[in-house]
C-alpha cells in the first residue's frame, strides 16, 4: 500500500530531522527547539492516536521557521444505505511533513504549516460508494493559536484541512486557571474523513498540567456523528519540550 510506505517514510523523516537538527544546530540560551506531542481520543464508535513533533531551530518561543512532522491512525464506523445500511469499519492510517512559521509574541503564540499529506483508508465490508477509499496524496493546510490575555485565562484553536476530499479538523477552546496549576474550560471541535464520516464534539478540558517534563491535557464531552449517533467521547494528550 503507497500510503502505508509514506506514513513510514513520514516517520523515519521525523527521526531524521530530530538527529539532524540536534546535531547541527546550536542549542538557544533561553529555551527548547522541539515539541513533541501525543493525542490520544475514544468514543463508543472509534477512536485515534497521533503524534509527532515541531522542530524550530531558533527555539520553539521565538519567530521564526518551523518543521512538523506527524503520523498515526485510528478506527471510525459509519453506515453505509450504499450496502443495505451496513455498519462498515474504516481503517485511516495518515501522516503529514508541513514546514511553517512561528510567530511569538509574550504569551501570543500562532503557527502555520503546510505541506505534503499522505492518507490510506481502508474499509470492513468494501463500500464502493465511499468517498475515500485506498490510498491518497494531497496538501495540508494547518494552523495553531495559543493566547493568554491575562495570567488566569486562556483562549486556544487550531485546524487543518487537506485537499484530500476536503478532509478537516478544527477545535476551539477557552480556559481559566485552578490551583494555579491548570487550566480548565469549555472546548468544541469537528472533524471529517471526507464524505465518509463527520463528527462534532462539545465538552470540557484540562490543558497545562504538568508533571516533570511532561504537560497534559485531557478532555471529556458528547458527541454526535454523521449517522446521528451520539455518546461521550475522551481525550488525553501529552506536550513535551526539549
Amino acid at each position: 500500500m503507497r500510503c502505508v510506505g509514506g506514513v513510514a517514510a513520514a516517520a523515519a523523516v521525523c527521526v531524521c530531522v530530530a538527529s539532524a537538527g540536534a546535531g547541527e544546530w546550536p542549542a538557544p540560551d533561553d529555551g527548547p527547539r522541539f515539541l513533541l506531542f501525543s493525542t490520544g481520543d475514544i468514543w463508543s464508535h472509534g477512536g485515534f492516536l497521533h503524534g509527532g513533533l515541531v522542530w524550530s531551530p531558533a527555539g520553539i518561543d521565538r519567530n521564526g521557521f518551523a518543521l512538523k512532522a506527524m503520523f498515526g491512525g485510528g478506527t471510525y464506523r459509519y453506515i453505509s444505505g450504499a450496502l443495505g445500511n451496513a455498519e462498515v469499519t474504516g481503517r485511516l492510517l495518515t501522516a503529514a511533513i508541513q514546514p511553517g512559521w512561528r510567530f511569538v509574541r509574550g504569551k501570543f503564540i500562532a503557527s502555520v504549516f503546510a505541506g505534503l499529506d499522505l492518507q490510506d483508508h481502508r474499509l470492513t465490508p468494501d463500500d464502493r460508494s465511499a468517498g475515500l477509499r485506498g490510498s491518497y496524496t494531497g496538501f495540508r493546510i494547518s494552523a495553531e493559536l495559543w493566547y493568554e490575555p491575562t495570567a488566569l485565562t486562556m483562549a486556544a484553536a487550531d485546524g487543518s484541512v487537506s485537499t484530500i476530499d476536503a478532509s478537516y479538523n478544527a477545535r476551539i477552546a477557552a480556559g481559566w486557571k485552578a490551583f494555579d496549576r491548570y487550566y480548565i474550560g469549555p472546548e468544541v471541535q469537528g472533524f471529517a474523513a471526507g464524505d465518509n464520516y463527520r463528527q462534532l464534539r462539545a465538552g470540557l478540558h484540562v490543558t497545562g498540567l504538568r508533571t516533570a517534563q511532561v504537560e497534559w491535557s485531557g478532555g471529556l464531552g458528547w458527541a454526535r456523528d454523521s449517522d446521528n449517533r451520539d455518546g461521550l467521547y475522551g481525550r488525553v494528550g501529552l506536550l513535551m519540550r526539549r
